[in-house]
């Protein structure tokens, strides 16, 4: 699976003009499931994503976890984290898992969030969102199960 974190201050998905889901401090976390990817790799990457450092201390230090950090995760299925740009100039998408693969990887991501204690909201699968962040660093981070 890939994902890519970005720190926030606050984070939203909007569907059809309408708000499903919004944080404040925390993480938005954008997921692509890959054809070989399981239930292991989702709750490996889940566990991976909580126990990130990425919040500051009172030393100004990123040293504190998601949880630590009292923030939630704002997650979003996004399956062009898995394109093929290597050869022309259209992106290819054949990396990506099969539409329901992805979604029950990306279903059982977002459980093994909710079992590590971390407040989640969640985008919609296969809708088309409009994100709204404010980053905060700016931090952004990109985690690969295949290639840590």
């Amino acid at each position: 699976m890939r994902a890519l974190l970005q720190r926030v201050n606050q984070a939203s998905v909007t569907v059809d003009g309408a708000i499903i889901g919004q944080i404040d401090t925390g993480l938005l976390v954008f997921v692509c499931a890959m054809p070989d990817d399981t239930e292991a790799t989702a709750q490996a990457l889940a566990l991976k994503v909580a126990k990130l450092r990425l919040f500051k201390d009172e030393a100004g230090k990123m040293n504190l976890s998601l949880a630590q950090a009292g923030g939630g995760a704002l997650i979003v299925s996004q399956f062009t984290l898995a394109a093929d740009t290597a050869r022309g100039t259209r992106p290819g998408f054949s990396y990506a898992a099969k539409p329901d693969q992805a979604n029950a990887l990306y279903e059982h991501f977002i459980t093994c969030m909710k079992d590590l204690e971390i407040p989640v909201q969640t985008g919609q699968f296969g809708a088309n969102m409009s994100v709204a962040l404010v980053n905060d660093g700016p931090v952004t981070l990109w985690l690969d199960t295949e290639n840590p």
